[in-house]
């Protein structure tokens, strides 16, 4: 591919954005290609752990300027088309069933922070920004905020939608889009470290089962979520990994994931 590169380590899958010249900005051919890449990594059923990283001092600062202006001459139907596909990726991403881990090492801007904000967990170095900055050129930061507002809440999301400001990467820490903010010559290893230990740890069933229940299941009224959640519950007891891990756990062993 041209903007993406992979790297499969077994239980570990690296997705890289590689446009670092254009300071890894999203076109329709990057997103397509980010698409395949997710899509290799949720179909390979060795990978337990994606992590999304990006080459170059930004991890992505948003839409290219030629993809913008190509925009401004698309029909309706054409701009559609295109929004569905950003759309599509962001989808995926939240309802795949491996985890996804951001590393993020520089600044995250407008699609590059909606990027971020679709992982399970984000990691970054102290010095990079976040903003969705979609207001500040007449556009509007449409898709992410679906995920946004799940995550923070609305008065957050009002917050930062709204005003397009760029914030630091503690400030993104203490309102829950980024997990932890860890130095630059250390961050490498701590994610690679973070996501060899949930592959080991965990099941892989009970990590997809989890991963589609916290997307589901706030989408039920009170007591219909209730009754999803006590269906989902006996239906992974039924699972080998259930049976598995009770048995070790029973047996005061450990499970080999």
């Amino acid at each position: 591919m041209e903007f993406v590169l992979t790297r499969n380590r077994g239980k570990i899958f690296e997705i890289i954005l590689n446009r670092f010249e254009k300071r890894n900005a999203l076109n329709s051919l990057f997103i397509q290609e980010l698409t395949i890449a997710f899509l290799e990594a949720d179909k390979d059923p060795e990978v337990r752990v994606i992590i999304l990283k990006a080459q170059g001092k930004v991890f992505s600062a948003g839409a290219d300027l030629e993809y913008l202006q190509q925009l401004q001459n698309n029909t309706y139907e054409a701009n559609l088309e295109d929004s569905t596909q950003l759309k599509n990726l962001f989808k995926f991403i939240y309802l795949q069933k491996k985890l996804v881990i951001a590393q993020v090492e520089g600044h995250a801007i407008a699609g590059g922070c909606g990027l971020v904000t679709v992982c399970d967990f984000v990691f970054s170095v102290p010095e990079a920004m976040y903003g969705y900055t979609e207001v500040k050129i007449g556009f509007i930061p449409a898709v992410v905020s679906y995920f946004l507002i799940r995550k923070v809440g609305e008065a957050k999301a009002r917050e930062l939608l709204l005003t397009g400001k760029l914030v630091s990467a503690e400030y993104m820490e203490k309102i829950g889009i980024v997990n932890e903010v860890i130095d630059a010559e250390k961050i490498e290893e701590y994610v690679l470290a973070f996501a060899e230990k949930l592959s080991i740890e965990t099941s892989a069933n009970s990590i997809a089962a989890t991963r589609a229940m916290i997307a589901e299941i706030q989408t039920y009224r009170p007591f219909d979520a209730m009754n999803y959640a006590a269906e989902l519950n006996a239906r992974v007891r039924m699972h080998d990994d259930c049976k598995r891990g009770i048995a070790a756990f029973l047996d005061k062993g450990e499970v080999n994931w």
